[in-house]
């Protein structure tokens, strides 16, 4: 099957993780993405660690594309540009505000060069306001975004989260972006710029804080690992190890109390409803953890899964990278690398009928296609 994306040419001029997630996505469903690097490459390819010299997070997020080496600030490599320009559906970009411009390829230039041509562009804080020429990083937007005020243990310094949810996120919203340009395409003829931020990202996720804030004018306080909208809803330490459990749901709740011996809790006048339970939250995960760490996390499984109850170990990555559900929704992949050899990746979430997703090639070791694509044929439209 081909990918959904089959015949779309996507160039890529980002860098780091936020627009590379972006053409992953993209090369993912079955785009060809160009990995359009300086000479001395994406800073990325620095990062540890590293398999055969090659940088495991830069082949991660890289892969599904093909990569070329051109300096924009060099004529032949500048007119090696335009010509796949020539034949692209969308450009990635992530510099700073103003620089394509600077480069002579911004946005009026590429669109009078490609009046098809769809420019995405991810920056730290937006192509305009106040902040626009700041440049930003993950921990920054963290940090901006309200996210680093209201993780952590409530009496704690403001957390950085580990995952890099600035920049996925904000590679997520483009390829949106992206796909919704390309259908508005289909019925103008036209490209168009598409723009969004780490910060707007980030702080769109923030959905539970910002109800809360528009509601009732007060400032998010910390909650540790309870939920400001669902309780009992968090982890709970076990016999031997620790465990989620996402009893909020009234009858989840009642199904709860009886397990623990303890079925007169659920009429108790602090936690007859869920906006009860999450004002004395504290107060019902006290009775909740003394009987909780009693039994086995695989026996606490078994007894609520058996009861319909959501629940789930917390698992290190060794043990997710070979649970079972993991390995049977192929979220576990295999690729040929032309320098590190046979290497694990993960796989694609997005399952479709009816086209292939998938990682059909490994992230290009540096100027691995120059050859191919300095010379690059026009696509026919």
């Amino acid at each position: 099957m081909a990918g959904a994306l089959d015949g779309l040419v996507v160039l890529d001029l980002t860098t780091h993780l936020s627009g590379p997630f972006c053409g992953m996505q993209l090369g993912d469903l079955g785009a060809d993405v160009i990995k359009i690097e300086s000479p001395q490459g994406d800073s990325m390819r620095g990062a540890p660690p590293f398999v055969e010299g090659e940088s495991a997070p830069f082949m991660l997020w890289n892969r599904n594309k093909r990569g070329v080496r051109l300096d924009l600030k060099n004529a032949a490599d500048l007119e090696t540009f335009w010509k796949l320009v020539d034949g692209a559906d969308v450009m990635l970009e992530n510099f700073r505000p103003g620089v394509i411009d600077k480069l002579g390829i911004g946005w009026k230039a590429l669109h009078a060069r490609n009046p098809r041509l769809v420019l995405a562009s991810i920056s730290g804080f937006g192509q305009t306001g106040p902040y626009a020429k700041r440049g930003g990083f993950d921990l920054v937007i963290q940090a901006m975004s309200g996210l680093m005020s209201v993780t952590g243990p409530k009496d704690g310094p403001p957390y950085r989260i580990p995952l890099a949810i600035s920049d996925v996120g904000a590679g997520l919203y483009l390829t949106i972006g992206v796909l919704a340009a390309l259908q508005a395409r289909q019925k103008t003829g036209q490209g168009q710029w598409v723009e969004t931020s780490l910060l707007e990202a980030t702080v769109s996720l923030g959905v539970y804080e910002a109800a809360n804030y528009f509601a009732t004018g007060v400032r998010p306080e910390k909650l540790g690992q309870g939920h400001r909208g669902s309780s009992p809803y968090q982890v709970f330490q076990t016999a031997d190890g620790w465990l989620t459990i996402g009893a909020a749901q009234q009858n989840f709740f009642c199904k709860l109390c009886e397990m623990i011996g303890k079925p007169d809790l659920a009429d108790d006048p602090r936690f007859k409803t869920n906006a009860l339970r999450v004002k004395h939250n504290d107060e019902i995960v006290a009775i909740l953890q003394a009987e909780i760490v009693k039994r086995s996390t695989a026996d606490w499984m078994t007894t609520l899964e058996a009861a319909g109850i959501p629940a789930g170990p917390v698992l290190h990555h060794d043990e997710v990278f070979a649970d079972p559900q993991i390995l049977a929704r192929g979220m576990v992949a295999e690729v040929q690398h032309a320098k590190a050899g046979r290497q694990k990746t993960l796989g694609v979430p997005i399952k479709m009928s009816a086209n292939e997703t998938g990682v059909r090639r490994a992230a290009p070791i540096l100027g691995q296609h120059d050859a191919e694509l300095k010379k690059p044929k026009k696509k026919a439209r």
